[in-house]
């Protein structure tokens, strides 16, 4: 039991209401889940208020809570706080007994690439020898267990258990994905992060934050908001990561493959089979984070996994990897084996012709995937398309414009597209609207399109298009996350019918 007394001073409290000496035994912000003994904290979400449901966690036994405005026909001891959310993350950090200051934390942000780049991140450490933790969009890793993930950053309060976990077994490093939605909603209040990183900025979730000012706001909150003694890595191939440069207490390490201007230069790039084969280049002389000096020289890497992308997210996890006292050797060799994440330009068959599977977001994520095709060697190339739902039709015109000004420059006048009609749930269904807007922009600019309602044929058109040596690019998000089943399902139904 923890004196509630005692764990107050963690946070502001500006009233109380029926005070006293109150021993807790957990904290929940979810009244279902509540248990006796416990504190609850009433979080006024996007659409409903946790005031509604303080009656209800009182029922359950909650012992006191945590609220922004008092409810006096409610019988429990109430502290108000300005901001619940604030307040529950530092709470929560106080009641696990900071757990984030005991390991080294890494706190990786982009809008695309960000699970990529803490896969790869904590792929070197755990050869280097490190004991480590991972958060992100796909896993929670404490150790050796993992455990599905519901949000990219979880709330606060179940962040600062998990850390409490990694903490108990001995964790050393932890890697985490940092969205701008858990910026804005203060998830990461109380981790003090040793290394921070941004890698890129494009138009996402901008229905979320109102502007995409007030996105890039929440997003370099991670960067702007860090600490003298830590280190920022950003990239300097983006216009938003590299003015983050002058914008940050921590000590800055910078790389590029277009600027050499930085820390860390990316050369030589051979991007001809779609794995980047490049160099390093140290250009800056800099030091880890334990003070142990790095000079400049220059050493060779290789990438299993494809794509222009895959070399920016490799550089920030180079970087990252360099400031923890990782060897060359030991970065080399893990990213030459390091098998990516899927749905992230994932090679998916290469049987007389390719097919790469890729979650083609917005279109800071199309430029990156089509301009690796620009380095890649091929015959012919299909593109294959899923419409992206319920994002309104700006995004939607958005991603077209992207596309086609990268079809044009590859010299391609059509592709198939798709509204993945039975392959979607009913938050990513396609509106007529943003299918017409998508099909008013190819209309403009002549490239033909050939729109399926399903994704099955639209897959199947391209299979029977494809020649020797050619490309398919099986391209979006919901609407083509089974694309590559489907895809490998009708290669082997065809492969089936031949054998007879």
């Amino acid at each position: 039991m923890t004196q509630l007394q005692d764990l107050l001073h963690a946070t502001t409290v500006t009233e109380a209401y029926r005070a006293g000496e109150t021993e807790i035994a957990g904290i929940s912000y979810y009244a279902q889940k509540v248990s006796p003994g416990d504190l609850f904290i009433c979080i006024k979400g996007y659409v409903t208020d946790g005031h509604q449901f303080l009656g209800d966690a009182a029922k359950r036994g909650a012992v006191a809570a945590i609220v922004e405005y008092i409810q006096p026909d409610i019988d429990v001891p109430q502290y108000v706080v300005p901001n619940s959310r604030i307040a529950m993350a530092q709470l929560a950090s106080a009641f696990y007994g900071h757990p984030a200051d005991k390991m080294t934390m890494i706190g990786i942000t982009a809008t695309n690439g960000k699970t990529s780049t803490t896969y790869m991140t904590n792929a070197i450490l755990e050869r280097h020898g490190f004991k480590t933790g991972m958060i992100g969009t796909v896993v929670i890793k404490i150790d050796d267990e993992r455990i599905p993930s519901e949000l990219t950053t979880p709330e606060s309060l179940d962040l600062q258990s998990y850390l409490k976990q990694m903490a108990d077994r001995g964790v050393s490093h932890v890697s985490m994905e940092v969205s701008s939605a858990a910026q804005e909603t203060h998830r990461v209040e109380s981790v003090n992060y040793d290394i921070v990183c941004f890698n890129n900025l494009s138009r996402e979730h901008i229905d979320s934050h109102g502007t995409f000012e007030k996105y890039f706001a929440a997003k370099s909150r991670l960067i702007r908001e860090a600490g003298e003694g830590s280190f920022a890595v950003l990239n300097l191939d983006d216009e938003h990561a590299a003015s983050l440069v002058t914008q940050t207490r921590a000590q800055v390490v910078t790389f590029g493959m277009k600027s050499s201007e930085g820390t860390l230069h990316c050369k030589d790039l051979d991007l001809s089979t779609g794995r980047a084969k490049f160099t390093v280049e140290v250009l800056k002389p800099f030091h880890t984070k334990s003070g142990v000096p790095i000079a400049p020289g220059a050493f060779r890497v290789e990438l299993r996994i494809p794509g222009l992308h895959s070399v920016y997210n490799s550089m920030a996890a180079i970087a990252i990897a360099l400031l923890c006292g990782v060897s060359v050797e030991t970065i080399q060799e893990t990213l030459r084996t390091f098998g990516g994440v899927e749905r992230r330009f994932e090679f998916i068959y290469e049987d007389g012709f390719t097919i790469v599977d890729d979650h083609f977001a917005n279109p800071g994520n199309i430029d990156v995937t089509l301009e690796t095709l620009k380095y890649m060697d091929y015959e012919q190339f299909h593109l294959v398309y899923a419409i992206r739902g319920a994002r309104g039709p700006i995004i939607n015109r958005e991603n077209a414009e992207s596309i086609v000004h990268w079809l044009k420059r590859l010299e391609k006048r059509e592709l198939i597209a798709t509204r993945s009609q039975s392959h979607v749930n009913r938050h990513n269904t396609v509106s007529d609207e943003e299918a017409d807007m998508f099909m008013d922009v190819m209309n403009e600019a002549g490239i033909e399109v050939k729109l399926y309602d399903e994704l099955p044929d639209a897959i199947g058109q391209a299979l029977a298009q494809a020649g020797r040596g050619d490309l398919i690019l099986l391209a979006g998000c919901q609407g083509m996350d089974p694309g590559a089943e489907i895809a490998l399902g009708l290669l082997e139904r065809v492969d089936s019918n031949e054998g007879r």
